[in-house]
């Protein structure tokens, strides 16, 4: 009898012993960083849909205060607090299981002096998000989110299609920027994360993990169409990478 698999449980499943959920790396991180000044040691920090962890142990390692990381998977939190007591930053960095589009339920508004995503604002659009998450940042506190951009005026249709099926569509990073300073930010810095982002730091584990689903669920009608999608995306990337790329947005808080 097949195992009833849903692509929620594969993505766990492929996603979880990964360091990254998504393309970034720790340069990439630690250069955003660089653009964040003026926060102090109490300072509270927010990493929504944080995943496992891979740049919240980065952000604590680099600045002193104190960090919440916010996923909506408990399976990823549980890694993330274990990763945390491992390096010693139990003290000052905790995950909690919540959603980036409900933290009115977890947070007071205007109690954070730096909120921070990678990977995921697509999930919910580019301009709800930075308007949404506004309204808990202190005054000048900084945002900083990576969101897939198109970078350039045309793009293939095939392009266009993948991205229109999976989020909704891209923005340019002139429109993100209008959306950003419109959402009640100054702009401080945005750039494009380079493509080992995407090959070295996540597809490659990503593929591995795949390689152990295939011997896992041998003919799993579920488990070869995700396999299927992945490798559809990776193969866009290589042919397309010009078109689009995942890009830092720093902003503060006007």
């Amino acid at each position: 009898m097949e195992t009833e698999l849903t692509m929620l449980d594969l993505i766990i499943e492929t996603h979880i012993g990964l360091e990254r959920q998504g393309p970034g790396s720790t340069e990439t991180t630690k250069k955003a960083l660089s653009f964040v000044d003026d926060l102090g040691e109490d300072a509270l920090i927010l990493d929504l849909a944080c995943g496992t962890g891979g740049q919240t142990m980065i952000i604590a390692q680099s600045i002193s205060g104190n960090i919440t990381g916010l996923d909506i998977l408990p399976d990823f939190i549980d890694v993330l607090n274990e990763n945390a007591r491992a390096l010693g930053f139990q003290e000052n960095v905790r995950g909690v299981v919540g959603s980036m589009d409900d933290l009115d339920s977890v947070f007071e508004k205007e109690s954070f002096d730096l909120i921070w995503s990678e990977g995921a604002i697509d999930g919910i659009g580019f301009e709800k998000g930075v308007s949404y998450w506004n309204s808990f940042l202190k005054q000048d506190g900084y945002l900083a989110v990576t969101c897939p951009s198109w970078l350039t005026d045309k793009r293939p249709h095939e392009l266009e299609k993948f991205w229109g099926d999976a989020v909704g569509g891209l923005q340019s990073v002139e429109e993100n920027l209008a959306t950003l300073q419109r959402s009640g930010y100054r702009f401080i810095a945005a750039f494009v994360l380079p493509n080992d982002c995407w090959t070295e730091y996540y597809f490659a584990p990503r593929s591995a993990a795949d390689t152990t689903l295939t011997a896992k669920y041998p003919k799993n009608k579920t488990v070869q169409a995700y396999l299927k999608d992945n490798e559809y995306e990776i193969e866009l990337f290589s042919k397309f990478n010009q078109y689009y790329g995942y890009v830092f947005y720093i902003g503060k808080k006007t």
